[in-house]
């Protein structure tokens, strides 16, 4: 009778115990409790090591804030930054000081003025282009991804990175420990031998020991003499190139820039470099002045628990809050929290024309079945899904009428919005926003739309499943 007086205050003590830490999050505790209710003992561990709050570790709070801090004034000088809404190109703007002011006060990260960008759809047109840059680099590569493969792409990748390094160019090369921990030791060595700087963004082993595991690097950068940078949703390997058989043609977006948004590319890296060497660079060649002509204004938003602001999640929700004619997504996953979910379905019931790309095909069941379980009060609301039938869907790319457009990595989920170290470009050209407009309207042709009733009967062990998944989906 002992023991089980005891085993039940064990209990109690578990359940107090993540009830006080994650009473501002309900959804976060509900996920919590119901894996220790089915998994007394272990639960409580899994949750020890996984839900550190990052951002108590004053040491890692603001460190890309500090690396800025001293280049700010200098950089700002050479820099067209959008201080004003008269200065917005975009005369949709004009009526939209909210959202100018929201994006204006969510970073460090400023709308700045000159720039060029190019949207490069999928790897065939990605890889390609990052290779010549890469080729073409006089001072410095500084590459960052969450996976990265060794394969016929990543050799390729690799092979370029070697031959810049010989050549006296300084290559700087990050990859995130979980999502490339499959990266072979002899990949590494050969790298380092011909003088790249190589580090993995906390190991799955440290990141255990130290409570971090669950904070994963999510970003896909690179950056060439600190003039070019490229972000968006495509790693490193073959299966960006449709070459992986389970899920066949492999959808994404990517943004290629040049000018101002580069300087803040490559402050996200340069703080991303010091969290994993330890190493802390301050080099003014780092941002040379550039020469670009192009006159769109881009944002780029870094988001991540080491963060004050949430920036990319609050992004989207004061465009999508603010839509009046269109908002158009695709994500691969679509896990929203409570205030992108109300958003969404709010603009829906207004009369916006909401419209949804996800995957039919999925390279994660567990996630697939949580998306999945969303979608029927949305439709109720009139959102419209659509399921991608050519191949696998990859692209994180959202469109607000007119107003902007953003592609990065983030996916719109809780584990992008809350946990992962994310970075996002945000584009407020017509240009740009007509070809992204372009290339969904596509997408369209190659996906089917979910229809309501039929949805409505799908089987009892899918909602179940979808239940189960939900509950989970803020840890997913």
């Amino acid at each position: 009778m002992l023991w089980l007086v005891i085993a039940l205050l064990i209990f109690i003590f578990q359940v107090g115990t993540i009830l006080i830490f994650e009473f501002r999050n309900p959804a976060k505790t509900v996920a919590w409790l119901f894996i220790l209710f089915c998994f007394p003992l272990i639960g409580f561990v899994v949750y020890y090591f996984m839900a550190q709050d990052y951002t108590k570790r004053k040491f890692m709070r603001h460190r890309g804030s500090y690396l800025f801090q001293e280049l700010k004034d200098r950089l700002w000088q050479q820099t067209k930054v959008i201080g004003r809404i008269e200065q917005m190109n975009n005369p949709g703007f004009f009526t939209q000081e909210r959202l100018f002011n929201l994006l204006s006060r969510l970073s460090e990260s400023p709308i700045t003025g000159c720039n060029i960008t190019r949207v490069l759809t999928n790897g065939e047109e990605a890889f390609p282009d990052m290779l010549l840059a890469m080729e073409r680099a006089k001072h410095h590569i500084h590459i960052e991804f969450y996976i990265f493969r060794n394969d016929e792409i990543g050799m390729r990748f690799q092979q370029v990175l070697k031959q810049k390094a010989r050549e006296g160019v300084r290559v700087r090369f990050v990859v995130d420990g979980l999502g490339s921990y499959h990266l072979p030791r002899s990949f590494i060595r050969d790298c380092q031998e011909a003088g790249v700087e190589f580090h993995f963004f906390l190991p799955p082993l440290i990141a255990t020991m130290d409570r971090r595991v669950n904070y994963r690097n999510h970003r896909k950068i690179l950056v060439v003499d600190g003039t070019v940078g490229f972000v968006g949703g495509i790693n490193v390997g073959n299966d960006y190139l449709g070459l992986y058989p389970k899920l066949g043609f492999w959808r994404d977006t990517h943004i290629r820039i040049e000018g101002d948004a580069v300087y803040f590319l490559q402050n996200t890296f340069l703080g991303d470099w010091r969290l994993a060497s330890g190493e802390r660079i301050y080099d003014e060649n780092l941002f040379p002045p550039h020469q670009c002509q192009g006159n769109e204004q881009v944002q780029v938003l870094a988001s991540g628990p080491d963060q004050d602001w949430d920036a990319i999640q609050e992004m989207c929700f004061g465009a999508l809050t603010l839509a009046q004619n269109r908002i158009w997504l695709t994500t691969p996953y679509f896990i929203p929290d409570p205030g992108i979910y109300e958003a969404l379905k709010t603009a829906a019931v207004s009369g916006v024309d909401v419209r949804i790309i996800i995957p039919l095909k999925t390279d994660s069941v567990w996630v697939h079945f949580a998306s999945l379980s969303y979608i029927q009060e949305l439709l109720e609301a009139g959102v419209k899904f659509y399921q991608y039938h050519k191949g696998f869907i990859h692209a994180k790319v959202m469109i607000v009428d007119e107003l902007l457009a953003s592609v990065g990595t983030a996916n719109l989920d809780m584990r992008s919005f809350f946990y992962n170290f994310e970075l996002n470009a945000v584009l407020f050209s017509k240009e740009a926003i007509d070809r992204l407009v372009r290339d969904f309207e596509e997408d369209l042709q190659h996906s089917r739309p979910i229809d309501h009733e039929e949805f409505a009967n799908r089987s009892r062990i899918q909602k179940i499943a979808e239940i189960l998944t939900r509950m989970l989906s803020p840890l997913l």
